[in-house]
């Protein structure tokens, strides 16, 4: 990789730990300041929205080759949170308060203050070993909270609202299908495309933890 593109990660991944660093100080400070967990989009939701749009360009990096992720597994989770943010979380006032915004916003944040400083370091080639584990570790945890009491809860408890506002109208993007009975099929699948993109982690974990490991040794 030449040095203008490892400068280039280094700063894209420096910037986007500085925000998520910034969202969850917002998050736990309206928790902390108000003793509720009702304020977590207000206080740090627009942050989110800005920080998970611009993480569309680890999809080209993976598409051009910047990075080995390839596209596809990067395609997917910024899809699926994209659309959850976007499109429900910001598009219906009525579920901003929810439990389920305050978990899924912890969770990410707790996930990309960790995800975002370990590729910044990795690309000084100085990640303390520490760190490499957390990264590869802390997903087993932090990834089934996010999406199980936070996506999908919030989802299933937006249904109502969408259904009563009419949201989107009757055709999605031209197709024969409600906005409402998308979110309902989004549903459905959730639970699949989770588990591929779950087991996609833990045999990336079993890869780079496995090297680390055999480097340990040759010292």
């Amino acid at each position: 990789m030449s040095q203008l593109s490892n400068l280039y990660l280094f700063l894209y991944n420096s910037l986007q730990s500085f925000g998520w660093a910034l969202a969850l100080f917002r998050v736990l400070s309206s928790f902390v300041l108000t003793k509720s967990i009702h304020g977590a989009y207000a206080s740090a939701g627009e942050l989110i929205c800005f920080l998970q749009t611009a993480a569309f360009l680890e999809v080209i990096h993976g598409a051009i080759g910047l990075v080995p992720s390839g596209a596809l597994f990067p395609l997917m989770q910024w899809s699926g949170r994209t659309h959850f943010l976007l499109a429900i979380v910001r598009g219906i006032t009525e579920v901003q308060e929810l439990p389920s915004v305050f978990i899924t916003f912890l969770a990410w944040s707790l996930s990309e203050i960790i995800r975002y400083p370990h590729y910044a370091l990795s690309c000084l080639g100085h990640c303390p070993s520490w760190m490499t584990y957390l990264r590869y570790t802390a997903f087993i945890v932090l990834f089934p909270i996010g999406v199980a009491p936070g996506e999908m809860w919030l989802m299933y408890e937006a249904l109502p609202y969408i259904k009563e506002k009419h949201l989107y109208g009757d055709s999605l993007l031209g197709l024969p299908i409600s906005y409402y009975n998308f979110v309902q099929v989004v549903l459905l699948c959730y639970p699949f495309l989770w588990l591929k993109l779950y087991v996609h982690l833990f045999k990336q974990r079993k890869s780079k933890l496995s090297k680390r490991h055999e480097r340990k040794k040759k010292m």
